[in-house]
């Protein structure tokens, strides 16, 4: 359903987060990820951070999906 297309969605936009990421700085782990203020490089970076915003975009529209099957 519409859940798995998102779930495939999010996993496939953090796999090329992480490798574009991966392209800047060339140790950086998906843990690192999450704290991305770590690395001004990324930080500075306007590609990075449009991806990261669509990721963002992404889990968004999966909590908002969810909470919406939930309270229907």
């Amino acid at each position: 359903g519409f859940e798995s297309v998102l779930d495939e969605l999010i996993c496939f936009q953090q796999n090329k987060l992480l490798g574009l990421a991966r392209e800047i700085v060339p140790y950086i782990t998906q843990d690192d990820l999450l704290q991305v203020f770590d690395f001004p490089e990324l930080e500075q970076c306007a590609f990075f951070r449009y991806e990261e915003g669509v990721l963002e975009g992404l889990l968004t529209a999966k909590t908002s999906y969810l909470r919406w099957v939930k309270e229907n």
